[in-house]
């Protein structure tokens, strides 16, 4: 196993991180969690510093801190992490009024990357968003441009979250080229499932009876999905792979959610007559693509949703 890290990693109570940081822990990574409310889960060894992210003092400062009280015992003065990951920010829209997400999550954003820049931090990983693909949330009916989603495709959405995740990507690219021999990896996560989601939230996705009444209802999220546990996997896989310099890429699994019965491509064609297939669509490939991921990552899908579902009992439901 690879010499462990030590990760700042903000919002790390939220959603996304409560697996993604045991993932990273259980890798030998040690990891301090940046964030307005403690992590969930107590058995985690992960301590959490109030740190407000808009606040470009504190962001210095917390990249300089000890990653728990045992810090005063058995090391030096801290200096800068080997990594930052930025997954804090607000999660959507209608949380707050737009113009103060998309200045508190830009200013967020910003100040994580300068600090980190600056400190001489030589990995940094931030969240894109799959909404940076303009119909997540979209207002009313919108077609992509085109299928598959990959990461050179022309982002073009109408929301205040989205934009600022378009603007983080072009802030991460911004101090990537100022900063020589930084690596700044922007991920376009798709629409994080944890384990419990499915039992509680997947089956209605993907049942056939949904399915017949809308077979677009998860057009929003193009079908596809990001297990919590695999972007652990795919945020280390980041941290291994250096050299890079800026880089965009989806942060998906491998398969389309869709009932059994059609691949992809057949699907698409039925329920987006008017989208261009650019290329050639593996049987099930999710239509927001993770191929990037895998051939430059070396990205391996550990959690099929058709393995962590009881797919016979969703028969005729």
């Amino acid at each position: 196993m690879p010499e462990g890290k030590r990760i700042v990693f903000t919002g790390g109570s939220g959603k996304a991180g409560r697996d993604v940081i045991p993932y990273l822990i259980g890798k030998g990574h040690k990891v301090l969690n940046l964030d307005l409310i403690p992590f969930p889960d107590p058995s985690v060894d992960v301590y959490t510093l109030k740190t407000d992210l808009t606040d470009s003092g504190q962001v210095f400062n917390a990249l300089t801190s000890h990653f728990n009280m045992a810090g005063y015992e058995s090391g030096p003065v801290p200096g800068p992490p080997d990594v930052v990951v930025h997954f804090a920010a607000y999660a959507r829209n209608l949380l707050v009024p737009d113009s103060e997400l998309f200045q508190s999550n830009i200013r967020q954003t910003y100040n994580i990357i300068e600090a980190a820049s600056k400190l001489g931090v030589k990995k940094i990983i931030i969240a894109s968003s799959e909404t940076t693909y303009g119909v997540c949330f979209a207002q009313g009916p919108k077609d992509y441009h085109s299928f598959p989603l990959e990461e050179d495709y022309d982002c073009d959405p109408q929301d205040s979250y989205a934009l600022s995740k378009l603007c983080g990507e072009r802030t991460a690219r911004t101090f990537c080229d100022r900063f020589q021999g930084v690596d700044i990896y922007a991920l376009r996560i798709g629409n994080v499932i944890s384990p419990s989601d499915y039992a509680d939230m997947f089956p209605s996705f993907i049942s056939a009876s949904n399915f017949k009444a809308d077979p677009n209802a998860r057009k929003r999220n193009a079908w596809s999905y990001i297990d919590a546990r695999d972007l652990g996997q795919i945020v280390d896989l980041c941290i291994q792979k250096s050299g890079l310099g800026y880089q965009v890429f989806n942060a998906t699994n491998d398969g389309i959610t869709i009932p059994e019965g059609e691949t992809t491509t057949e699907f698409l064609k039925r329920v987006a007559p008017e989208t261009e297939i650019t290329r050639e669509l593996g049987e099930r490939e999710g239509p927001l693509s993770n191929r990037k991921i895998r051939e430059v990552l070396g990205f391996k899908e550990g959690f099929d949703w058709r393995k962590e579902l009881d797919l016979e009992s969703l028969k005729g439901k």
